[in-house]
């Protein structure tokens, strides 16, 4: 297993037995400098005092922020991304500018945009059109602060229509083509993709120069590595071989308590400091 891999937690799917804002403060006692979010927020565009308290939370916990998510709908109701959905797509729009500006306060420089569901009201087409042009804004102003937008293949949303590696790399291409962003990238969890079927160690053979982040969780269950029979550690190795040097994000469900659920990573590998 790669010994100079950087681990993160998201803080979204873990601790969420702590109110959000107390998250941070929680990874960073169980020994890692640095969590991801997807997008903290009730509101498409939050009011400045709920940006700065949670700007301020993850400045007083001493963690860096490794990623975080445009805002994607109601993710418990189903949503998953507003970029690709034409009756939101004007929200997507004006997320953007507040996604960026946390970002420059706290360093972060990746920024996954859930592609959406495919809606009744418009073509596959259309809806790729539409995502092409607001990755293309999202990428523009990312690039403003070094930032890079991420696009990920997910399961267990029957209408998402990004499923496998190869399926994000041609929204990507699609991006680049029209538009020459180069600032676009594959967030490649390892868990959605084994679950959609992908071959994933081929992914990590061809195309590990086009993944800017990586998330991790085991199968079945979605719990912490070892709790499925995934080859995640190989994996991970197999990654840092082939050049990967950013961030592993911890994405799962812990099967306890989340304090519990890091057993696998040793404490001396969970902080940089």
């Amino acid at each position: 297993m790669g010994h100079s891999l950087r681990y993160e937690v998201n803080c979204s799917i873990l601790f969420t037995e702590l109110p959000l804002l107390e998250r941070p403060e929680a990874v960073r006692r169980a020994g890692f400098d640095a969590v991801e979010f997807w997008w903290p927020f009730d509101r498409v565009v939050p009011g400045d005092k709920e940006v700065d308290a949670f700007v301020a939370a993850v400045e007083d916990a001493g963690v860096a922020l490794a990623g975080l998510n445009f805002a994607a709908g109601d993710m418990p109701g189903g949503d998953r991304g507003l970029l690709s959905w034409p009756a939101r797509a004007a929200e997507f729009r004006d997320n953007i500018a507040v996604t960026i500006g946390i970002g420059e306060r706290l360093g972060c420089r990746n920024f996954n945009a859930l592609y959406g569901n495919r809606t009744d009201d418009a073509t596959a087409e259309a809806q790729d059109e539409l995502a092409t042009e607001n990755l293309a804004l999202a990428a523009s102003a990312a690039a403003r602060i070094g930032g890079t937008v991420l696009v990920e293949p997910v399961s267990g949303a029957d209408r998402y229509p990004l499923r496998t590696a190869a399926d994000a790399l041609a929204v990507l291409d699609r991006v680049r083509t029209a538009t020459g962003a180069g600032n676009v990238g594959l967030l490649a969890d390892l868990y959605h993709l084994a679950v959609n079927g992908d071959d994933v160690d081929k992914v990590i053979a061809e195309h590990t120069n086009r993944i800017a982040h990586v998330q991790i969780a085991d199968s079945p269950g979605r719990h912490q590595p070892g709790s499925g029979d995934l080859p995640l550690l190989r994996q991970l190795a197999e990654l840092e071989l082939h050049g990967y040097g950013g961030w592993v994000g911890l994405e799962y469900k812990p099967s306890d308590g989340s304090a519990d659920s890091f057993d696998w990573l040793p404490r001396e590998r969970r902080g940089n400091s």
